[in-house]
Parts: C-alpha cells; sequence; structure tokens
C-alpha cells in the first residue's frame, strides 16, 4: 500500500462511518497522511479526525476512535493507533517501500499523473502577455492536464523559444526555473540559476537526478540490478514519504495552478535523496559482495530520480543524466 493508498483507505473509513451512521459529517473530498511528528506511532499519520470532530459534535479522540474501527482490518493495515488529541497512526502490512518502489517503476515519469481533475471544470491560470505570467500559465496548464483536467485562461499556448531577454545568459532550462520556482509574491531568480554549486536549487535538483541515473549504471556495471525491497534507516524513511506525497503534491498545485509548489517539492526531494546518498552505500564498496540491501537501495535511488525526471518534464526543463 503507497500513501495514496492510504490517503483513500482512510477517506473510505470516513465515508463508510457516515454511511453507517456513526458520524454526521460530510465527507471530506480528500484526506491527508504524514509522517507521524513528535509523539506519534506507526509509519503514517492523519489529522482527519481533528478536522471532523466540531462538525460530528463529538471530542477528536472519539472522532479517532471510531475510524480507528474502519481503518485497521483494511487491507494492507497492520496496525492502528490513536494518539495525542485524536491523531490516527497506521502501520502498513508487508514491504511498503517495495511497493512504493515498484509501482513508480511500472508508472515512470508519469507517476502520480490521473484523473483527480476530470470532470471538475476548468482551472483558472494565469493570463497575461508579461513573461512570467505566460510561463507560469503554460506550466500550469501541463499539471491540469496529466490531472485529467481543462483549464481557463492561459495555459494552452507553448511560450515561444528564445522570448524572455534572460534566456540567451540562463538557457531554455535555467530561464524556466527562474520564473518557475519562486511564490509568485516573490521576485524572480537571477544568474545564480548558473551556479554549478549546491545553493542553486536547479543544480542540487538536476544533480540529483544525474547522480541516481550514475547510480543505476554504475550497479550495471557490477552486475547489480535494482530490486524493490525494505530499505531501513531515517534518511530512506523520509525519502520514501516524499516521494508517496508526490501524487498528492501534483495534485495540489494542478488545482491551484502553482508549479511554483512542485518545483519547491523537487527541492525537497532534492535534498533528501542526497542525505539518503550519504547515510549508506547505494553500491558496493572495495571487495563488499552486491546483496539484496544494495539492490533495494539501488531501487529507492533510481524511483528517486524517475520523479525527479517528471516532476522537471511537467516544468518544461529537461533532466540530463550528466551534468
Amino acid at each position: 500500500m503507497t500513501p495514496a493508498d492510504l490517503s483513500l483507505a482512510v477517506l473510505s473509513a470516513v465515508r463508510s462511518a457516515v454511511d453507517g451512521g456513526e458520524l454526521a459529517v460530510a465527507v471530506p473530498e480528500r484526506v491527508v497522511v504524514e509522517r507521524p511528528g513528535p509523539g506519534g506511532a506507526g509509519e503514517w499519520a492523519s489529522n482527519v479526525a481533528l478536522r471532523l470532530a466540531r462538525e460530528a459534535g463529538r471530542p477528536p479522540r472519539e472522532v479517532a476512535d471510531v475510524l480507528r474501527g474502519r481503518l485497521v482490518d483494511a487491507p494492507g493495515i497492520a496496525g492502528v493507533e490513536v494518539t495525542g488529541p485524536g491523531f490516527l497512526n497506521v502501520t502498513l502490512a508487508g514491504d511498503s517501500v517495495g511497493a512504493l518502489v515498484a509501482r513508480i517503476g511500472d508508472e515512470g515519469e508519469a507517476y502520480g499523473w490521473g484523473d483527480a481533475l476530470r470532470g471538475a471544470g476548468p482551472v483558472a491560470v494565469p493570463e497575461g502577455t508579461e513573461l512570467r505570467a505566460r510561463v507560469v500559465a503554460e506550466a500550469a496548464g501541463r499539471l491540469v492536464r496529466a490531472q485529467g483536467g481543462s483549464v481557463r485562461g492561459g495555459g494552452a499556448a507553448p511560450v515561444p523559444a528564445g522570448a524572455g531577454r534572460d534566456e540567451a545568459v540562463l538557457g531554455a532550462d535555467g530561464s524556466r526555473w527562474a520564473l518557475l520556482h519562486p511564490a509568485p509574491h516573490d521576485l524572480a531568480h537571477g544568474a545564480e540559476v548558473l551556479e554549478q554549486r549546491a545553493r542553486n536549487p536547479l543544480f542540487r535538483v538536476r544533480y540529483a537526478h544525474a547522480r541516481s541515473r550514475g547510480l543505476v549504471a554504475g550497479g550495471a556495471a557490477l552486475g547489480i540490478v535494482p530490486g524493490a525491497g525494505p530499505v531501513s534507516g531515517e534518511a530512506a524513511r523520509v525519502l520514501t514519504g516524499l516521494l508517496g506525497e508526490q501524487p498528492a503534491v501534483l495534485v495540489a498545485a494542478a488545482r491551484k495552478g502553482a508549479p511554483d509548489r512542485l518545483a519547491r517539492q523537487l527541492v525537497t526531494l532534492a535534498d533528501a535523496f542526497f542525505d539518503f546518498h550519504d547515510s549508506c552505500d547505494v553500491l558496493p564498496r572495495g571487495g563488499e559482495k552486491p546483496g539484496a540491501a544494495h539492490r533495494a537501495r539501488l531501487a529507492l535511488a533510481e524511483a528517486a530520480g524517475t520523479v525527479l525526471a517528471g516532476g522537471l518534464s511537467l516544468l518544461g526543463i529537461s533532466a540530463p543524466d550528466h551534468l
């Protein structure tokens, strides 16, 4: 079960409790699952009971207990615990990391695409002749269509190459990133997007992708084939969590017509990849014999590279294998 699957399972538990007369609330459109905070337990947590408590007219822990009873026997769930004021904490059954990595491998760069916006009506994206508005609108349109939706306003026509005065200096990819990465209320980036160093977020994202591809190539040279499986360690847990959140990030960015949300998530994902990379030997060193742990780590690294490439593609930015 992936985090996206778990989100649907929690939502199903809410709907079941409402249908069964245990809760009198409007079923939310979606339920968010996140890594547990301090004092939490299990692998994933949701604050849905706290969100529904006021409408239900009941304490959050009572709402959480109702949902726990509906969720605990769901396929793919090993256990559910209520903590704090009413958080649902879930432990998944089986190899959740392996399942996620396998899904990313199957879906490739289209991982996280779906039909969340199909039939939901057009999403408004920025309009205007100013270059930044046009680039944001184009990327927002691409995000919306990846979720089966349609756009209203800009985002239909591609931005012509060479349209930006900075493109001759920054290049097409750097120019787009400089316009897309900042939040709408922030100024666009300048020439720092050209710096081949860690403080340049675009460089970090593209280098993380390139490093992932390099690890896969290095593994092939050693006869190691990536194989989805359990991967231990806090850095691996954080990286897996971010990969699992990617479908929800794409939907949220599409709903809001906000490609900057995706851009900043890619930076966070790249940083988590480097933490994972530095925390363990993805490939064997010296005379170490390759094992299942190396295959699983390599598969997780490959999955991270795939998600980074897919995210950059949605922004209209290339993901080279070498930098």
